[in-house]
């Protein structure tokens, strides 16, 4: 429980508001491409299946007013990595700014610790992104380094920020 929303389970009649939320340039521009955009009815039907799907569960709808806003979650590393996820949010743009994004890692963050043996959850950030280094900063996370030219978004080949929690 967030004290601005929750995050819960994907469900099928979350279609719509995803929709709504994802189909942002502004959110799609500092995510992964297998993020869509334009976001359509038929992704937001194939994600809910994914997410919901999976086992265990490790991703997320971020529910303010009962509506799903945005979405937060964990990809489990294996083989020489598997102590080791990576830890991935995105939020409607209506609620950027207030601090819901921070709860929500920092929720999911003692979640993964709590869940599966991990001693690590780290987070790459696009260079062009201050707001979310700075959410992960008050998160707990700490920057590890800068991937010089790591990444290609948008047609730019850019830096990314890479940041972590580490427990014992």
């Amino acid at each position: 429980m967030l004290t601005q929303g929750v995050i819960r389970s994907w469900r099928p009649d979350d279609v719509a508001s995803l929709i709504r939320h994802a189909n942002n340039r502004r959110v799609w521009r500092n995510l992964r491409d297998r993020f869509p955009h334009p976001y359509t009815e038929s992704d937001a039907e194939h994600w809910i299946r994914h997410a919901t799907g999976a086992t265990p569960q490790t991703h997320f709808a971020i529910a303010i007013g009962g509506e799903a806003a945005g979405g937060v979650g964990l990809d489990l590393q294996t083989d020489v990595f598997r102590r080791s996820a990576e830890i991935g949010i995105w939020l409607g743009e209506v609620y950027w700014g207030r601090g819901i994004s921070t709860e929500a890692i920092r929720a999911l963050t003692d979640f993964a610790f709590a869940s599966f043996d991990l001693c690590r959850v780290y987070a790459g950030v696009f260079e062009w992104n201050p707001a979310s280094m700075r959410m992960l900063e008050k998160a707990g996370y700490s920057l590890e380094g800068q991937l010089r030219k790591s990444v290609t978004k948008d047609g730019q080949t850019i830096d990314q920020m890479l940041y972590a929690i580490v427990r014992e």
